[in-house]
């Protein structure tokens, strides 16, 4: 471990680890996974979050959600540096019309937790890490509001660069069209074990169903059903390897009442059944 500090009071806590190739483990304990993460790499890395691999060739950030799986595979001859933090230090849902970060960096529709720097945001991001790392040492008055501006300039940074690299077409739509998928976004990630039809999303946006998937359509994004049901397949996946609920009691957490219906979908979309895929965890 070459530098770990934290932050702590009053039920708020922010830490920042830098850490070589033999503790990359380190980041893979239970311990983190309730806190939202970031991690820079300053050069390349393959990284698995969740049932998902990543491979970058240039420096990038990556942004993890709580309960979000994690591991480093490979990310040679460098310094990773790791951020977690917990929503009493900042929660992005309250402080979003700061940093317009939910349902882009995190919670996005389009499972995209990868922001790529360039030479230039490289270094930007680099200078902010250092001045994190200078007030958790010095642990000076203001410290915890300090952290927490470059916290948020690290997200406004990566959020600007995220939506040019990510989103094509789409950022050429109206802001207001922007701030729609977004909210689609946060609506999916807070109702999702309870509404799973496309017509419950429509009314809470208040529109008709068939403008909500016209939308999609037009821009060529995956259809709102499938974005909808591939979320409640992925916390499904989280809970079948990680948790000890039955595939009875998982279809039961996730809205279902007809376990049977449930293991349709599941096998549907991943191709084999809830309890295969529950033992098939290494």
């Amino acid at each position: 471990m070459k530098f770990n500090s934290n932050y702590e009071y009053n039920h708020k806590l922010f830490g920042y680890l830098i850490i070589g190739e033999t503790s990359f483990d380190e980041i893979s304990k239970a311990e983190y996974n309730d806190y939202i993460r970031i991690f820079f790499f300053p050069k390349s890395c393959h990284i698995t979050i969740d049932f998902d691999e990543y491979l970058t060739d240039a420096p990038a950030l990556f942004f993890v959600g709580n309960h979000q799986k994690v591991r480093i595979k490979h990310a040679e001859q460098q310094e990773v540096h790791f951020i977690y933090y917990n929503r009493d230090f900042y929660c992005i849902q309250i402080h979003d019309a700061e940093v317009a970060c939910d349902g882009i960096l995190f919670n996005n529709i389009y499972n995209l937790p990868q922001t790529t720097l360039s030479d230039e945001e490289c270094v930007y991001t680099e200078n902010l890490y250092l001045n994190i790392q200078n007030e958790l040492i010095a642990k000076d008055s203001s410290q915890e509001e300090m952290i927490r501006t470059y916290l948020k300039q690290l997200i406004i940074k990566a959020t600007r660069a995220w939506k040019r690299q990510q989103l094509g077409q789409l950022n050429e739509e109206p802001a207001r069209e922007m701030e729609f998928f977004r909210d689609f976004s946060r609506l999916v990630e807070i109702h999702f074990r309870k509404k799973h039809g496309v017509a419950e999303y429509a009314d809470l946006l208040n529109i008709a169903p068939k403008t909500l998937s016209t939308k999609f359509n037009r821009l060529h994004l995956a259809s709102p059903n499938d974005i909808i049901k591939d979320r409640i397949v992925l916390e499904a996946k989280r809970l079948l390897w990680y948790s000890n609920y039955t595939v009875k009691e998982i279809a039961y957490h996730l809205g279902y009442d007809d376990p049977a219906y449930f293991n349709r979908l599941f096998t549907n979309k991943t191709g084999v059944s809830p309890a295969v895929f529950k033992k098939s965890n290494p």
